[in-house]
């Protein structure tokens, strides 16, 4: 019998292959969080990178050289896609839970704190 594996992330893709959030209360309920300054109400307790894409938003970031949009690709935390900040701290956004009065932004479009292009 082949080994299955769980992820302690909530699973990302629940929601997007049933084509949205899911209405069921007892799935979470709805939380304020701002992206970017828009008000959005997402599922407390659900991945925030799965809730953000069935609300819409995209890109998530910009890559710092090129500055081509980014956004949710792998849903594990490797390959780093998904970077948002949350209360001035770039996180993945594949690897935490929404929680209420999250101020989510787009990370800084420059080379790494503390970092250069060289």
């Amino acid at each position: 019998m082949p080994r299955i594996w769980r992820c302690s992330v909530k699973t990302a893709f629940r929601d997007l292959a049933a084509g949205g959030a899911s209405a069921d209360a007892s799935e979470g309920a709805r939380v304020p969080v701002s992206f970017e300054g828009r008000a959005l109400l997402l599922r407390a307790g659900a991945n925030l990178a799965a809730e953000l894409l069935v609300a819409g938003v995209m890109p998530f970031r910009h890559t710092p050289v090129s500055g081509a949009p980014r956004g949710p690709f792998c849903m594990m935390g490797a390959c780093y896609d998904c970077l948002v900040r949350i209360g001035g701290v770039t996180q993945q956004a594949c690897m935490i839970e929404v929680a209420g009065g999250m101020e989510i932004a787009m990370p800084p479009a420059g080379p790494a704190d503390g970092g250069t292009d060289d």
